[in-house]
């Protein structure tokens, strides 16, 4: 037996890349469906442990994968007049070239002015204070303020002027912390950049491995379901992007036309703030409205019908132009969907709320015209209800035998 199996290694010639005979008719290791179960929660439990212990891994996967539907959009557009690779080459040096504008001109630009904003912020509160203390003293006389308006502003002001002041130490205490973070930060980028580029680049192998995994009968609902799912992430989260770096520029703009301080950080919070639904854009318009009536009341009023402006401009033009109708969701979903994010979740779920409605929203579409009970089922219910009208209804006139007068 061993000197067979001798003669067999040494007449097998090797083959020059010996993992692809890994699939050449392979033997069976038969294990019970019990140990087929625990060795999936194995491994489960063990990509989850690394990604809790690693968390550079989720953020490059998931980063990635984002970053990946990002551009999707300009990648295709761009592909109808060039080879996909050069497509992505193009689209990827964009990105970087508005990173380095962002790292090394915008960044320090909104570092300065958020820091003398909070700087500012006592004086900003003395030039409020003159157009509170008259509200305050109605709901004084009101019997709504436990103490005086004076004491009361006073109060706001030196709860205001601590505030900045730990938001200030924070913020440069954040910067020396990126600092020596700098390192996992440059990993975790290279990380989303080098995800990205991947799916971007072997999409089509991807796609074909997703499809080979699915029976041969349900492929073409699979594909129908692949693409679905991308266009709707991909328009809705390139459509996003595009949306806050407009709103954001017209702010900042606008604000500077007007002569509002400090408009270039007022235009990054309200791109920042727009990103959730429905309650962003009045989040983002109260700091810069707060700090242009410290300006005059004529570009405090100003400001107002400024936000309004783009606010109906973003619902009214820009969102539906750029995402088109991907969700089809009524507003109160999308509410609530925020609510539930936020409440499962804190900012990261109200962030995710609206990509993971658009996904079930597809998969609720995809599932309504396809899902069918059993055909056997259905014919025992039709059977059943037929026996019960026959012995329940009662008979027709013709049925009923004539009644004998005498």
């Amino acid at each position: 037996m061993a000197h067979g199996v001798y003669e067999m290694a040494r007449k097998t010639k090797a083959p020059d890349n010996p993992t692809e005979r890994l699939r050449d008719r392979p033997t069976p290791f038969w294990i019970s469906k019990r140990t087929r179960n625990v060795l999936i929660v194995s491994i489960v439990v063990a990509v989850g442990f690394v990604m809790w212990v690693v968390p550079a891994a989720p953020i490059a996967l998931i980063g990635g994968f984002g970053l990946a539907l990002v551009l999707s959009f300009p990648v295709r557009a761009l592909s109808h007049i060039m080879r996909r690779g050069l497509a992505i080459f193009f689209s990827f040096m964009l990105l970087g070239g508005l990173i380095l504008v962002t790292v090394l001109i915008l960044i320090p630009l909104i570092i300065q002015q958020f820091l003398a904003l909070a700087q500012a912020l006592p004086g900003l509160i003395s030039e409020i204070q003159k157009y509170g203390l008259s509200g305050l003293r109605l709901l004084d006389e009101a019997g709504y303020l436990p103490r005086s308006p004076q004491e009361t502003i006073s109060s706001l002001r030196e709860d205001l002027t601590n505030a900045a002041r730990v938001i200030g130490s924070n913020t440069l205490g954040g910067l020396v912390g990126y600092l020596s973070g700098t390192f996992s930060f440059a990993l975790s980028l290279f990380g989303i950049l080098f995800v990205a580029a991947y799916l971007l680049a072997d999409v089509r192998t991807l796609k074909a491995s997703y499809l080979l995994a699915i029976p041969v009968s349900y492929r073409r609902d699979a594909l129908v379901l692949w693409d679905a799912v991308g266009y709707s992430l991909s328009r809705y989260l390139s459509g996003l992007a595009l949306i806050l770096t407009i709103q954001g520029v017209l702010s900042a703009v606008a604000l500077y036309l007007l002569g509002v301080p400090y408009s270039l950080v007022l235009g990054a919070w309200v791109s920042a703030t727009a990103i959730i639904p429905l309650l962003g854009a009045w989040l983002g318009a109260i700091p810069g409205v707060i700090v242009a009536f410290t300006v005059s009341p004529l570009t405090g009023f100003l400001t107002i019908l400024l936000f309004l402006v783009i606010q109906q401009l973003e619902g009214n033009f820009l969102t539906p132009r750029i995402q088109g109708q991907v969700l089809r969701v009524h507003p109160i979903l999308i509410f609530l969907a925020v609510i539930v994010g936020g409440g499962l979740g804190g900012i990261l779920g109200v962030l995710i709320a609206v990509p993971t409605l658009a996904v079930l929203k597809v998969l609720f579409d995809f599932l309504r015209f396809r899902l069918r009970t059993d055909p056997a089922d259905e014919r025992s219910h039709v059977s059943q209800a037929t026996v019960g009208a026959s012995v329940g209804r009662l008979p027709d006139k013709e049925e009923v035998p004539p009644v004998d007068p005498g």
